[in-house]
């Protein structure tokens, strides 16, 4: 039987035993997260990741995003509620062991060669990743014997990279890994993710780069102020914002952008439009029924250019499910 520890609302902990596992490889059930200045940073928030899937956690500042990576790394106990990681504590060596972690505040010593911090950190672990693979993965080649300090902030990103993966973990938390990164590296870290997941290794992500999330993610996860708001595929979650922000679950919904003389008024009266945005000569209009809405711009407008119609992006669904 695996051992779980459960925190009660007076923060005393309690043994829990379950004989079977559930099949994830971590879980939030019911967790309640206080600080001591009263601050509520999570509010009844249950989370699971199962093997070999990419989950992007996403939300606001201040939203409980690093609370849900500290409490599932072992950095903090919950105010109530359960933390499961491999099915036991997340704070037992055996789990850690397990888990590879890239903050996005982390640091690492200046005067140290790339190449002695990877071996530092694959010597804390029984079964490391291979050298080569761990220069090969975070991309480090040639640059191997130059020292941390005199390295660009993109580099020390790859470094950082590079550490988390130096015990080959079946559990990553990837906080923000891509900042600084240009788009050609940073899309080769995104081909290392995906290749880690298919080797069945779980990757909790978060970032502020929604393309990335978009690109990357098997699941979304969405909080804001303490609570998960919507948790799918990409494609559910963009559906589920559009019909936050429209009223409806069509999945015909799109947005048209265009160079139109129409008032904004008279854009509202087609059928289907939801919203209407203009920003200089170009108009964003966003239709549930976007066939009757084009229909009547063309009717209407003989002047229309710049004609432009796409599904809704994530940043969209994004900001309609996180907004006031």
């Amino acid at each position: 039987m695996n051992a779980v520890l459960s925190f009660n609302a007076a923060s005393t902990a309690t043994v829990m035993t379950t004989a079977q596992p559930d099949g994830n490889v971590a879980s939030l059930s019911r967790i309640t997260k206080r600080y001591a200045n009263g601050v509520l940073a999570l509010d009844d928030v249950s989370l699971s990741l199962r093997k070999g899937e990419i989950v992007a956690l996403l939300g606001p500042n201040g939203a409980g995003k690093s609370t849900v990576v500290k409490l599932m790394m072992g950095l903090s106990t919950p105010t109530d509620g359960s933390v499961r990681i491999f099915g036991a504590d997340p704070r037992q060596t055996s789990t850690r062991l397990r888990t590879g972690v890239m903050l996005q505040i982390g640091r690492a010593p200046e005067m140290l060669r790339v190449r002695e911090h990877i071996n530092i950190f694959r010597g804390y672990y029984p079964s490391p990743m291979p050298y080569n693979d761990i220069v090969r993965a975070a991309g480090l080649e040639g640059i191997e014997e130059r020292m941390f300090g005199q390295l660009s902030g993109g580099q020390r990103q790859r470094v950082l990279f590079a550490i988390a993966l130096a015990g080959d973990p079946d559990l990553i938390f990837l906080d923000e890994p891509t900042v600084g990164l240009d788009i050609e590296v940073r899309r080769g870290m995104w081909t290392q993710i995906r290749s880690l997941a298919s080797r069945g290794k779980t990757v909790l992500l978060t970032t502020h780069y929604l393309e990335e999330a978009d690109t990357l993610a098997h699941r979304i996860v969405v909080i804001n102020k303490g609570r998960v708001v919507c948790e799918g595929t990409p494609a559910e979650v963009k559906s589920l914002g559009s019909a936050s922000a429209g009223g409806s679950t069509s999945r015909s919904l799109k947005i048209i952008r265009c160079g139109t003389s129409l008032p904004a008024a008279t854009l509202l009266g087609f059928r289907g439009v939801t919203s209407v945005e203009t920003a200089g000569d170009i108009t964003a209009i966003t239709s549930t029924q976007p066939e009757a809405t084009l229909r009547e711009l063309l009717a209407l407008d003989e002047t229309l250019h710049s004609l432009e119609i796409k599904s809704p992006a994530l940043e969209d669904a994004f900001l309609a499910l996180t907004s006031e």
